[in-house]
């Protein structure tokens, strides 16, 4: 993978590309300590990847993603600060590490990095001209922060979306997060030929159910791999048919 170093601070760059040696598939063609430095040397060198500071001199992070003209490369977020994690998220990001990196997250980032080539090898992600109105999809990645722990998650591997109030809870793995956002905002985020609304406080990954049951009143009960059990009620119940019939 052809990668680009974009950080301000040359201390940072130094390190990063130390930790990339334990990766022989990377293959960093050069750096970049702005935006300004940037943009030519992704145009010339057209990269597979962005290892890309946020807060930098000129041009920020999220501003030199809206100024790449053509196809963007991946993009994985480098910076010390967490706040902005869910504009990451809005701008495709593959991932989003906190310095100082630790190896054991930024393999995790290069495993996601190469999924995404695997399942994708002949598209990058372009950052969204009006953020917060994209469709997500099971390709697509979120941030998810929950008290102390973060994850960056694909969302094909959640099952299910459980309203809790003012919280969803997100089912994924063996992990049980809240975020603190309503199931119909979340709703009209989802892609609907992957997510359904199974009643008032679910949303279901189709993709992830191993049966379905008649059940009371003309509902439905569907379980999903891992063994959670979820009614579908009546009215959504034809939907679902309507949905899932040739």
């Amino acid at each position: 993978m052809r990668t680009l170093i974009v950080d301000d601070e040359r201390l940072a760059r130094n390190e990063l590309r130390r930790l990339l040696e334990n990766f022989p598939k990377i293959d960093i063609v050069g750096e970049a300590a702005n935006a300004d430095e940037a943009l030519p040397l992704i145009e010339d060198l057209q990269p597979d990847l962005l290892f890309l500071d946020i807060q930098m001199p000129g041009k920020n992070g999220f501003e030199l993603l809206q100024a790449i003209e053509g196809k963007a490369p991946d993009v994985v977020f480098t910076t010390a600060y967490d706040e902005y994690a869910i504009k990451a998220f809005e701008f495709n990001a593959l991932d989003y590490l906190l310095k100082p990196i630790e190896l054991n997250r930024l393999t995790e980032a290069i495993h996601r990095v190469e999924e995404e080539l695997q399942s994708h090898p002949t598209e990058a992600p372009r950052p969204s001209s009006e953020p917060g109105t994209k469709i997500l999809g099971e390709n697509d990645q979120v941030f998810v922060k929950d008290g102390e722990k973060c994850w960056f998650v694909k969302l094909g591997k959640v099952r299910l979306f459980e309203s809790m109030g003012n919280y969803v809870r997100l089912y994924f793995d063996d992990q049980k997060p809240l975020v603190l956002k309503s199931l119909n905002a979340l709703e009209d985020r989802l892609d609907a030929a992957t997510f359904f609304r199974a009643n008032r406080k679910h949303i279901i990954n189709l993709n992830w159910i191993e049966k379905i049951e008649p059940w009371f009143s003309g509902g439905l009960l569907v379980t999903l791999r891992g063994g959670d059990k979820i009614e579908i009620s009546r009215r959504q119940a034809i939907r679902f048919k309507d949905l899932l019939s040739l």
